[in-house]
């Protein structure tokens, strides 16, 4: 199939009308207000409570002795402030607080290498430092906000971290596109309690390098995990410098990810170039950003979204357990947030930029991926993932579909990226595999020291030039699916040809626990299962997933990885039920998913 330009692309995706405007609210036309903001006080109860809750373990005689650092502990210092500084806390001016605070900061003293650095997994790291310059720096504030003669001890000992940790973060580098965002967002952060224009000269200087959001919305890391730690990065920097151009890429990023989200807000990961990409992640940990843009660009879209993950699963306990020192530090999260918009249920939404489309129709979602990074290398900062399908129909998952062949073991196939045709989504890619010739004879060596280099397809290493060499029996294979969408039903032709005789494996990982029909009994310990024909069924509640017909031809459905991880005992099995469809080429079969 002819590979169309990413002009192309664009263009037809426009016309067919696919290519909807991403932002609903538009960020320059924010709904007004002219209500005074109002402090929303049950909130504010709800953080009081639960954060002298937490204090209270906190102070547990157990709890007090740590034997190593960790990075949750700064973050257990904020929440001792907050309970301490807050005169709705149970623990106001607490002795036992305050003592737990003293001995704390003065083992964070202890841990604190010499440069102003902390250890946690990266030696002597800048970035790790400056995550825990967040609570700690917001602990500062609370307590310089409210300062008694009691707490000069701690405000001493916590000053002496921070201004340490402050001289690393001037001098001290980074590793990833995010870690200099935090480095910048710590420093103005230390700035704010202890201001020094060497902080200031060091943000600049790190945000003359340009902040990158492409079209779509996305980081260069395409991360749900790491633009979470971005938006709060930018957010903190546009308070604390008076950088409100740096809220433009997070209001972009923040509008894209409410369409990467499903019904229970967990996030879409496949075109991540972190490890996230083959993780879970919620849209929960973006809840202060929403909220804090709702209240102060009185937007009715973000105000919807904040109040839609106030009742997703772990809102309590990322957001509203150990959060008031949060809320303390920036009080107009404080407020109420403007009257909400009624948000999108029903939409297609193409990412050009990754290769990804989002369908939703009410409780039903479904998502294409064809975006990995080429040439295929194995490594945080590269998309890679298989998965190029999911579905999921209220509290029923299928949480992707891959596909393998055994053609000389290169794995799984990976889209070349992602057509629109006709209202069709088309993947395909198309492998080949040589054989090699002799060396051409002005390019050999008598003692047969040749050139350790890659084979043309990349499938392993030699010392044989392989650059060089000519090929012959060139084998090839190609793969193409055709997803067709229907009111929430999905239509999957998959087509293989080539090399005829190559088994073909389709796998569909479901979420654990759901009840099958239609499907073989489990073939060995890992409960691995094949639908061999007709309809099989996944129900999950009341709800319930529809996928078939079946098909079986072999039982290889083991070392589907390819070389490249099998050569190193490496997997990308993910959890989940596993069911499997397979054939031989040439393979012709569609799946109907509804």
């Amino acid at each position: 199939m002819k590979k169309i330009s990413r002009k192309t692309f664009i263009k037809q995706s426009a016309s067919l009308g696919l290519l909807t405007t991403m932002i609903p609210f538009s960020s320059n036309v924010w709904a007004a207000d002219s209500k005074l903001s109002r402090k929303d006080s049950k909130i504010v109860e709800r953080l009081i409570k639960a954060n002298d809750d937490l204090t209270t373990q906190l102070i547990l005689p157990e709890n007090s002795n740590p034997k190593s650092y960790i990075r949750q502990q700064g973050y257990d210092f904020a929440v001792l402030s907050a309970s301490y500084c807050h005169p709705q806390s149970s623990f106001f001016k607490s002795k036992k607080v305050l003592q737990r605070m003293e001995s704390l900061i003065l083992f964070l003293l202890s841990q604190q290498r010499s440069d102003g650095t902390m250890n946690t997994g990266n030696l002597e790291s800048p970035p790790d430092t400056a995550f825990v310059m967040e609570p700690l720096c917001a602990a500062a504030k609370i307590l310089i906000d409210h300062d008694h003669q009691d707490i000069s001890k701690v405000n001493s000992d916590l000053k002496k971290f921070i201004l340490s940790a402050g001289e690393a973060l001037v001098y001290g580098g980074i590793h990833t596109p995010n870690h200099r965002w935090v480095l910048s967002a710590a420093l103005a952060k230390i700035n704010h309690v202890y201001p020094d224009n060497r902080y200031v000269n060091r943000v600049n200087d790190w945000l003359g390098e340009g902040v990158f959001i492409d079209e779509d919305g996305h980081y260069p890391e395409r991360s749900m995990n790491y633009s979470a730690v971005e938006n709060e990065a930018f957010i903190t920097m546009a308070k604390l410098l008076d950088k409100e151009e740096l809220l433009t890429p997070v209001r972009k990023n923040m509008e894209m990810t409410y369409y990467y989200m499903e019904t229970n807000g967990d996030l879409i990961t496949f075109d991540s170039r972190r490890q996230d990409q083959y993780s879970h992640h919620n849209i929960v940990s973006q809840y202060l950003n929403y909220r804090y843009l709702a209240i102060k660009d009185k937007s009715p879209f973000f105000a919807g979204i904040a109040r839609e993950i106030q009742g997703f699963e772990g809102f309590e306990q990322q957001i509203i357990r150990g959060g008031l020192y949060y809320f303390m530090e920036h009080e107009i999260l404080q407020e109420e947030m403007p009257t909400s918009a009624p948000l999108p249920r029903d939409y297609t939404k193409i990412f050009p930029t990754s290769s990804l489309a989002r369908i939703r129709r009410e409780d039903t979602t479904m998502t294409i991926f064809g975006g990995v990074d080429w040439p295929l290398i194995i490594a945080s900062g590269r998309s890679i993932s298989p998965n190029f399908f999911s579905f999921r129909k209220g509290q029923a998952v299928l949480k992707h579909i891959r596909m393998s062949s055994a053609f000389f073991s290169m794995g799984h196939f990976r889209s070349e990226g992602l057509d629109v045709e006709n209202g069709k989504y088309i993947l395909y890619k198309k492998l080949q595999a040589p054989y090699y010739q002799p060396l051409p004879q002005e390019l050999r060596n008598s003692e047969g020291d040749y050139e350790l280099s890659a084979s043309v397809d990349g499938r392993f290493w030699s010392k044989m030039s392989f650059a060089d060499r000519p090929v012959s029996n060139v084998k090839t294979l190609e793969s193409k699916i055709t997803i067709e969408e229907n009111n929430g039903k999905a239509d999957l032709s998959i087509e293989v040809t080539g090399l005829e005789g190559v088994p073909v494996t389709v796998e569909l990982c479901f979420g654990e626990g759901g009840e099958f029909t239609g499907l073989s009994a489990p073939v060995d310990s890992q409960g691995n299962r094949f639908l061999e024909e007709g309809l099989g069924s996944y129900k999950m509640g009341r709800d319930e997933i529809s996928f078939g017909p079946g098909i079986k031809k072999h039982e290889s459905i083991y070392r589907l990885d390819g070389e490249m991880y099998t050569v190193h005992f490496g997997t990308l099995r993910t959890k989940g039920d596993h069911v499997y469809l397979t054939g031989i080429t040439p393979f012709n079969h569609t799946i109907t998913i509804k």
